[in-house]
């Protein structure tokens, strides 16, 4: 069977490639997707040097013209199309670098650029084939692992890493095949309850609010009288109490939790964590000993305003658009609420 002189080059590149993959054991290069209503995100990340290599350019990121010559390189190896002919925009945006460990190679450093890429009609980001030849051009022996790590409208979110495919050199064609991306069209509907249930099972996974909402919830049927809890204070009393500590605390959350997924507050994550600590501890010696009777809403409020900020960062990856981001916020604060509720009626006698 007569071989053809591109398999040949390709099988000699192959060879030649396959013995510098082997000297630095890199792993194959991604393409994370990001669905947006309009567009679709690129999450492009490649081993630094091999994107050295392929782009036969030093890669300087405190260098302006470094990091447009970069850019330049990662668009015009991208190309898109749909069966409805829409003219696609492509741009690159942010680039960055991290160091990334893999348990079989060790750490190492990555580029990461984002990649948008706009169409005419805005139906056409669930449907579209993705012509890339990043990287593979010059290295046959590397692969483009593509997955879907958002896509709001159908439910995926907080970087699930769907795997939709992979773009690599075809032996028998000699050619560098493009990848179909199919998903299903989705809805508001199925994005909300998406959020809604991640919201409830943020909280039935985390203990740290379980307890909190535990120990300030246990003195509410009890009257403080001087320095220690005494008489039951009766039904309606105690439900009253309880509605006001939650309302309190829903308020508080609510605030934090809006503000911080709009990037208007923001702390470390660190100083969250330990004030979330120092609210289980306070509140543990209040249901011991009456601290702050009587200020209970308040101190409800306070550590709310805490909570949500930790809340807040569950949606922080979250890239849609505003007024998906707000129902976003909606959606994720009533499972809260719901999850919340549960626990309520099944801690309080």
């Amino acid at each position: 069977m007569k071989i053809k002189n591109t398999q040949w080059l390709l099988l000699l590149i192959g060879i030649l490639g396959y013995g510098w993959a082997e000297a630095h054991s890199l792993p194959d290069c991604k393409a994370q997707l990001l669905v947006q209503s309009e567009q679709v995100v690129i999450k492009f990340r490649s081993p630094y040097e091999i994107l050295e290599l392929a782009s036969k350019a030093k890669i300087d990121l405190s260098s302006q013209e470094s990091v447009e010559a970069l850019k330049r390189y990662l668009v015009q190896h991208t190309h898109i199309s749909d069966s409805l002919h829409n003219k696609w925009t492509i741009s690159a945006s942010t680039i960055t670098t991290e160091q990334t460990t893999d348990p079989n190679i060790g750490t190492y450093p990555e580029i990461i650029a984002e990649l948008y890429l706009k169409p005419d009609n805005s139906n056409s980001v669930h449907s579209f084939v993705l012509h890339s030849d990043w990287v593979i051009h010059q290295i046959p022996t590397q692969s483009i692992l593509v997955s879907i790590e958002q896509d709001w409208a159908n439910g995926i979110i907080e970087n699930s890493g769907h795997q939709l495919g992979m773009i690599a050199w075809d032996i028998p064609s000699g050619k560098i095949l493009p990848l179909q991306i199919q998903l299903e069209q989705g809805s508001w509907i199925k994005g909300f309850v998406s959020m809604l249930k991640l919201g409830m099972t943020h909280i039935q996974e985390g203990t740290d609010h379980i307890l909190f909402v535990m120990v300030l919830l246990l003195p509410c049927m009890l009257v403080p009288i001087g320095k220690q809890w005494d008489n039951y204070r009766g039904l309606k009393s105690s439900l009253l109490q309880i509605l006001n500590l939650v309302t309190a605390f829903t308020v508080g959350h609510s605030l934090t939790l809006l503000l911080g997924t709009l990037g208007w507050v923001q702390l470390p994550s660190q100083p969250v964590e330990i004030l979330i600590a120092v609210s289980i501890l306070v509140s543990a010696v209040h249901a011991i000993f009456p601290v702050f009777s009587g200020k209970e809403k308040y101190i409800a409020i306070g550590f709310g305003l805490i909570h949500g900020l930790a809340f807040s960062s569950v949606l922080a990856d979250l890239t849609v658009s505003t007024p998906t981001l707000l129902v976003s916020i909606l959606g994720f604060n009533l499972g809260i609420e719901l999850m919340q509720f549960l626990l309520i009626a099944g801690i309080i006698p």
